[in-house]
């Protein structure tokens, strides 16, 4: 039996071949989204559809100051993620004068196929991911609240 709840996915491993730890508490502005077993960097809105998560690395990772350097990451990144992920998509956001690259992609785990959106940041010289993830088939208000959030809030 398959489940089509949100996964995980842990994509530093995943793309960069790291393993991550948990970053500082993620702030999830959006009303009804709750920690999962109260931890405050993995969260889920009340149906459960969709999943958001925090992760920041040991490996060390410059803050991405220019465009210019957004896009090379994006580069290598598209090209590291295309390896083990479908329909990789990927480009440069500005964070009040920093910047990061957003990443969204299918990531199938079974007969499951998940939409993820990820958002690579630079933080105090660490790799910090903001991640969310729901089935491809859903359609649920949270899935776009989700995509904004990381698109344009989570920093």
């Amino acid at each position: 039996m398959s489940s089509r709840r949100p996964v995980f996915v842990s994509t530093l491993a995943l793309a960069l071949g790291l393993l991550g730890t948990c970053a500082s508490a993620l702030i999830v502005p959006m009303t009804g989204w709750v920690p999962v077993g109260g931890n405050t960097n993995v969260w889920t809105d009340t149906s459960g559809a969709c999943l958001l998560s925090e992760e920041l690395s040991a490996q060390a990772f410059p803050a991405l100051a220019s465009q210019k350097e957004a896009l090379a990451f994006a580069s290598k990144l598209h090209i590291q993620l295309s390896k083990s992920v479908d329909t990789v998509v990927i480009q440069p956001v500005d964070r009040a004068g920093d910047w990061g690259v957003l990443a969204a992609y299918n990531y199938k785990k079974g007969a499951d196929t998940f939409k993820v959106s990820q958002l690579y940041l630079g933080d105090a010289g660490k790799l910090r991911t903001v991640t969310g993830s729901s089935a491809n088939a859903e359609k649920g208000n949270c899935v776009n609240e989700m995509r904004e959030f990381i698109r344009y809030l989570a920093d």
